[in-house]
């Protein structure tokens, strides 16, 4: 879906300073505990549900949600329509503020109806959104799962604020989950998952429907997930990950040349946003600076008669070019999120690579432990041990075993070696099929890259061609000013 949300008319991107930005705004979610209800205000400890109604029936919404194959972007309009500041206390007892962000939904059908009703409403918080993407990302592991926008500002020019409670921050994020979702809701697959549903329609009972699905459970095999993970299971993801990339022998020269193109991608990307906010320090003072030529122009006006109406004017003209580089600068933030989500789209297909580094070493390792079961069956059958061991050891010093320990050896080292060869063909299987679902996700990444990217840049270069001629036009207009004097 190239560029959603990012492309809003700018009339939208201030729809929250049109209404009393001051009461809108507040801090980062993630200083408060992720088990608040948004809809409710802040509560510790939320009694559990009981009874048949406790939450939805996941099945019940898979046979809603898999009527036909079409994407749930072309059955559902969804929108973030706005942000909204909320204080009460936590866990314990202090006083915090968290922002939560209005989703509306509406049937498709319903926008062609004279008398559309009005559309399905909830608050989410930040935190809730990091709980969906970690659950897609650990249930669909072969899918590039759409990034997030960022937590904290990055990459801003000194004049900027990286405050959280920044008006204008809090409405690029609120675009960035707007984008999130419609990126999620386009997907063929992700689009078609019950939870994705659930969070989008039913204010509460979806993360117990989540939590159902046991995806916590398989965390441990996740390394990119971050945020809500036990310290544990990180600390195991991580060393596991690591160990992987560093002992598969036979790696996938695809996977690992994908692997590096990620890490070439967010490095350029990280390079051309450092480069970006230099050059708007720059042109901000250069503008400001403009500012210097309409006050001396207004106070020479007030010394010259004959010239005096042709300095007060260019030096007018001055003052509306100094005043213009906040709103250019402001259009600008807006590129600049299109270009941080590919930087986070690196990690995310960084992050496929590392899953089937995982399943590869998983399969090597069965592989392994199959080879050794077999030549200990066939040490055992010859009564010869080829390498040094502590068993061959043991045996030159308390004599051989009994034919019937050896059979009963024997008889266990058979199951073990059957239930191996299964292990390893259906970790075989499980490789294939990865490899098969994931570079076919990977190639459709690739072209809403190239899609996005291009149109990011162009559109980068025709206003940045825009901002030259509103330049070129000011010094055109204090050229008149001065023929007239």
């Amino acid at each position: 879906v190239p560029l959603i949300a990012a492309q809003v008319p700018r009339r939208r991107l201030r729809s929250i300073n049109q209404r009393t930005m001051a009461d809108r705004v507040g801090l980062d979610e993630d200083e408060v505990s992720v088990g608040i209800n948004p809809a409710l205000g802040p509560d510790p400890e939320p009694e559990a549900e009981t009874g048949p109604e406790a939450g939805p029936d996941i099945s019940d919404v898979k046979s809603t949600i898999m009527e036909d194959k079409t994407c749930l972007s072309k059955k559902m309009e969804i929108n973030v329509s706005e942000a909204e500041k909320r204080t009460g206390k936590n866990a314990m007892n202090m006083q915090e503020i968290y922002t939560v962000y209005l989703i509306e939904t509406r049937p498709q059908d319903s926008q062609n109806d004279e008398d559309s009703s009005a559309p399905d409403s909830l608050w989410r918080r930040y935190s809730e959104f990091e709980l969906l993407r970690n659950y897609l990302v650990v249930t669909y592991p072969c899918i590039v799962v759409p990034p997030l926008p960022e937590k904290r500002a990055e990459f801003v020019w000194h004049k900027l604020s990286a405050d959280n409670m920044d008006p204008d921050f809090v409405e690029r994020r609120r675009i960035g989950l707007e984008n999130f979702l419609l990126r999620v809701a386009s997907h063929s697959t992700l689009s078609c998952d019950p939870i994705f549903y659930l969070f989008l329609t039913q204010e509460s009972g979806w993360k117990e429907a989540a939590n159902e699905t046991g995806f916590q459970a398989k965390i441990e095999s996740t390394a990119s997930v971050k945020p809500g993970i036990h310290k544990d299971l990180k600390v195991d993801s991580r060393l596991k990950a690591l160990n992987a990339t560093f002992r598969v022998k036979n790696p996938d020269q695809r996977f690992m040349e994908l692997k590096h193109y990620g890490d070439e991608l967010q490095s350029i990307i990280s390079h051309l946003l450092r480069v970006r906010a230099r050059v708007a320090d720059r042109l901000y003072g250069v503008y400001k600076v403009h500012g210097n030529y309409g006050r001396v122009f207004s106070e020479w006006s007030a010394i010259e008669k004959e010239m005096g109406d042709g300095l007060q004017s260019a030096g007018h003209h001055m003052d509306v070019y100094a005043a213009s580089i906040d709103d250019i600068l402001e259009e600008e933030e807006h590129y600049a999120d299109q270009l941080k989500e590919y930087l986070f789209f690196a990690e995310a297909l960084r992050s496929v690579c590392r899953k089937h580094e995982l399943q590869q070493y998983d399969l090597e390792m069965a592989a392994l432990d199959l080879t050794s079961k077999k030549q200990q069956r066939e040490e055992l059958a010859t009564g010869t041990v080829r390498t040094f061991s502590l068993k061959g050891m043991t045996s030159k010093l308390f004599g051989q075993e009994t034919p019937e320990q050896r059979e009963a050896k024997l008889n266990v080292l058979e199951e073990q070696i059957a239930d191996g060869e299964e292990l390893v063909k259906a970790k075989n299987l499980e490789c294939d099929d990865f490899i098969k679902d994931a570079w076919a996700d990977i190639e459709r990444f690739k072209e809403q890259k190239n899609n996005d990217l291009k149109e990011a840049l162009i559109s980068y270069a025709v206003m940045q061609i825009s901002m030259c001629k509103k330049g070129i036009q000011v010094w055109t207009n204090a050229k008149e000013c001065f023929s007239k004097m």
